[in-house]
């Protein structure tokens, strides 16, 4: 009993202190859709409100499986001083580190190419179900590389006396200010190699967590302790959170980086599927519904094993 309060407690702050927050994930997988050439779009359209809407099943997943929170993150400075002295491909990584580290660390560059490997299997099956549940998880996935706190250990500032700050980057500002960033980005490209591209993403978001940091300490020392939180009305409750003065401040002096990350993340997850149907061999969708596919989950097959998660508990 123990056991499962543990896990349930860890998953409820897992989930409350991660993830880009609801609205933001919904919003970077419905607008990656429009970035898809005519053929797969057509699809994607079709199936808008369902992808949208599974965008925050992986952290939902948190609450009951507690395999499911590492593959959210990846604490760089946990597994190695130097980003890229860590292998890129995950079994070079677990001989030099073993598999029990990484897993401890978080996984999320392999977890993205394993999701990525099951969407193409999805496309060649012609699993409507499939695709939008790959598709989905893979959107979630990639847009959470794209957070700078989620490749450190100090992901909610609580080694530099700054708790609240994961929440603060990745759900307020989003949710204060992206509807006014231009998400007019272009069309899904080609990702040739998905590992190695999930890697750029996180060594890039990586470079950042200093600024995220920084920039936030020295903000707080320009406001009053009173004014930097204040209680705001959310879902019919009072919560103490970051004021709006205290949060348009931060999003100012971050000088558009959330909103480059927020971009960035809607043209990788579109992308991503784009890549995923062309590894498949472009098949037509036109004709699938929601009854066809099979039972069987599919498995990942870029040299991927199950990550020894049966004995990481």
């Amino acid at each position: 009993m123990n056991k499962i309060l543990i896990t349930l407690i860890t998953a409820f702050l897992y989930i409350l202190f991660s993830s880009w927050g609801f609205y933001a994930h919904k919003k970077i997988n419905e607008s990656a859709v429009f970035l898809l050439p005519t053929e797969l779009a057509i699809f994607y359209k079709k199936n808008i409100k369902e992808i949208t809407n599974k965008a925050i099943d992986a952290d939902k997943r948190c609450y009951t499986d507690s395999l499911e929170p590492p593959r959210h993150y990846i604490d760089i400075n946990e597994i190695d001083d130097n980003i890229d002295s860590i292998p890129v491909h995950w079994r070079k990584a677990t001989e030099k580190y073993t598999e029990r580290k990484l897993i401890a660390a978080g996984i999320i560059p392999w977890q993205i190419s394993r999701t990525y490997q099951n969407l193409v299997q999805a496309f060649k099956i012609k699993d409507r179900n499939k695709i939008i549940r790959y598709s989905a998880d893979l959107g979630h996935y990639i847009a959470d590389s794209h957070v700078p706190l989620h490749t450190t250990s100090n992901y909610n500032g609580q080694q530099t006396n700054q708790i609240g700050i994961h929440a603060f980057w990745e759900t307020r500002l989003p949710e204060m200010f992206a509807k006014h960033y231009n998400l007019f980005i272009g069309t899904a490209s080609y990702v040739n190699k998905p590992l190695e591209a999930a890697w750029e993403i996180v060594r890039k978001s990586n470079t950042m967590v200093d600024s995220v940091l920084t920039l936030e300490k020295e903000l707080s020392q320009t406001f009053r302790p009173s004014d930097i939180k204040a209680y705001i009305e959310r879902n019919n409750q009072l919560i103490l959170m970051y004021s709006d003065a205290y949060a348009t401040a931060y999003h100012d002096v971050l000088n558009g980086m959330v909103e480059r990350r927020f971009r960035s993340s809607v043209h990788a997850v579109s992308s991503y599927w784009y890549s995923a149907w062309i590894d498949a061999g472009q098949p037509k969708l036109n004709s699938l519904d929601s009854t066809n596919g099979l039972e069987n989950e599919i498995e990942a097959k870029e040299g991927i094993k199950s990550l020894g998660r049966q004995e990481w508990h």
